[in-house]
């Protein structure tokens, strides 16, 4: 399965549809192993990430881990987390932010890379366009309600805002994040990590 993971990941970055960020000298910015239990799929890695190789290594990495109980060890151990991004490579800028991930990359490359990281139970949905795409026409009228809504979602999905600090504005109009998701997420990860370390 190792072998299967990492012929996709080859593939991925060997294809032409990726020529521009290897002309950049652009490596993908993922992670996981055929043992991962928990896929973190956000959007793509912004320009800090892509330079580093390393993902949410930042101040919404730290909240993302506090949010999922756990320590930096156990998020970047790829035999727990996978991170998969919607798109591997930085997008680039645009007027009011990071332009948004390729709309054909998920499509083509999740599906086989998920397919070898078979012991996945849980898949932590970060911002709409994860959102839009894992839970199809499942998901709400908005990333709110979507949220809102994480039960309907178990125990495969969980839907999360972006753990970014300008999000303070969305945290203060919605209390109840803090209060009931945050302490269900870590209730639901919990479990999973026991259970693959025993």
């Amino acid at each position: 399965m190792a072998d299967a993971l990492s012929a996709v990941i080859d593939e991925l970055t060997s294809d032409p549809s990726n020529a521009w960020a290897r002309d950049l000298g652009y490596r993908p910015v993922w992670a996981g192993s055929p043992s991962a239990r928990i896929a973190i799929i956000g959007q793509a890695p912004g320009r800090r990430a892509q330079e580093s190789g390393i993902p949410w290594h930042d101040a919404s990495g730290e909240r993302l881990r506090s949010w999922l109980g756990i320590h930096d060890d156990e998020f970047y151990d790829p035999t727990l987390f996978a991170i998969v991004p919607m798109d591997f490579y930085f997008p680039g800028k645009g007027k009011t932010g990071d332009l948004p991930p390729r709309t054909d990359f998920a499509p083509r490359w999740h599906p086989r890379l998920l397919a070898a990281m078979p012991h996945i139970t849980l898949r932590v949905l970060i911002g709409a366009h994860a959102q839009r795409f894992y839970l199809a026409g499942r998901a709400k009228e908005n990333l709110t309600q979507t949220v809102q809504s994480y039960r309907e979602y178990l125990p495969a999905e969980f839907p999360l805002v972006h753990p970014s600090p300008l999000n303070y504005r969305w945290h203060a109009n919605n209390p109840w994040f803090t209060a009931e998701v945050v302490p269900e997420l870590a209730r639901q990860v919990s479990p999973i990590l026991t259970g693959a370390t025993r």
